[in-house]
């Protein structure tokens, strides 16, 4: 799933293609992609592009709602200083396998993949989603207030503090992993920037974080700062060249994500993982977890009482 540096990356393409531009019509290849029906789609054809934000993991383009005592479009709710309440909100979440494109004007959509165009007079932009599942959404919202309530409330680790971050991950008592990858404690991380943010801070996935101590919370805190604003950067810098092409979680580059079996780039020990459902989780039990290979669900299940606790007893196991 795109997280933060990725949807950073994202709004720093489409913000000079789009930003100003008008909004010539929607195009909706699957029904099933848009989850509003008030207001009504077509409403925001001819509008134009006053803004683009990131609410979490998704992609609100903020189109001109006039908002006069005429138009049956003006917002309701509380108006925020934040924003302008009048506008329009075309939000996008891509979920785990959705992908923008952009494409020449007036793109053809075709094939299982295509999920619907947002046609510009430049450009269409196009959204894709692999596989069968079909998880991508499109919103329609009036106005700061409809914008907020989608919001899963996280807080955004740019413009809190450490004490702000502290509240917010030890609300209750979950795992690292857990806390980090819970949109309503922290905003804009997934699995991947996750296990990123763990192995700079030299923390098990599976500590507790009412364990922590202040000073592994002030590495956690500077981890997940430094982590974030490093492949934002990147990307961004990609993005602002060319518009992002196969945006992944999986980057050779990444220290520990997705390189199970390779070496660790600090200490040259193997990257474990721990997998469950769909996901999983990987780390360096020399950096992280003092040298203990933590269990894998499935292989724990197997192996029982011989599972190898050290990376020794894990070495030796695969000689047998």
């Amino acid at each position: 799933m795109p997280e933060l540096p990725d949807i950073t990356a994202y709004i720093a393409a489409l913000e000079p293609r789009i930003l100003g531009q008008t909004l010539e019509r929607v195009r909706l290849h699957s029904v099933f992609v848009l989850r509003t029906a008030d207001p009504p789609i077509e409403s925001v054809a001819g509008r134009t592009v006053r803004e683009i934000r990131r609410i979490g993991k998704r992609i609100a383009i903020g189109l001109e709602g006039g908002g006069g005592a005429d138009d049956d479009l003006a917002p309701h709710g509380p108006k925020t200083v934040r924003g302008n309440p009048g506008l329009l909100w075309l939000v996008i979440h891509l979920m785990i396998a959705g992908r923008l494109h952009w494409r020449p004007p007036q793109a053809k959509l075709s094939g299982r993949q295509a999920l619907l165009a947002l046609d510009f007079p430049s450009g269409s932009l196009t959204l894709t989603e692999a596989g069968s599942k079909r998880r991508a959404s499109l919103h329609l919202l009036r106005g700061e207030q409809d914008l907020r309530e989608i919001d899963p409330g996280g807080v955004e680790i740019f413009s809190s503090d450490l004490d702000a971050f502290c509240a917010a991950l030890s609300l209750e008592n979950r795992t690292l992993k857990r806390a980090l990858t819970d949109p309503r404690l922290i905003s804009g991380v997934g699995n991947a920037y996750s296990d990123e943010i763990l192995h700079a801070a030299r923390l098990s996935p599976i500590t507790h974080t009412h364990k922590l101590t202040p000073e592994e919370w002030q590495r956690l805190f500077d981890a997940t700062r430094s982590t974030l604003s490093v492949w934002a950067d990147r990307l961004v810098a990609e993005a602002k060249a060319k518009f992002p092409k196969g945006v992944t979680a999986f980057r050779p580059e990444m220290a520990v994500h997705g390189r199970f079996g390779q070496p660790c780039p600090r200490c040259g020990s193997p990257i474990q993982r721990i997998r469950y459902a769909d996901n999983e989780t990987n780390y360096c039990a020399t950096c992280q977890t003092g040298g203990k290979v933590l269990a894998d669900r499935s292989l724990s299940r197997l192996l029982g009482r011989d599972w190898p606790r050290t990376l020794d007893e894990l070495e030796a196991l695969k000689r047998r």
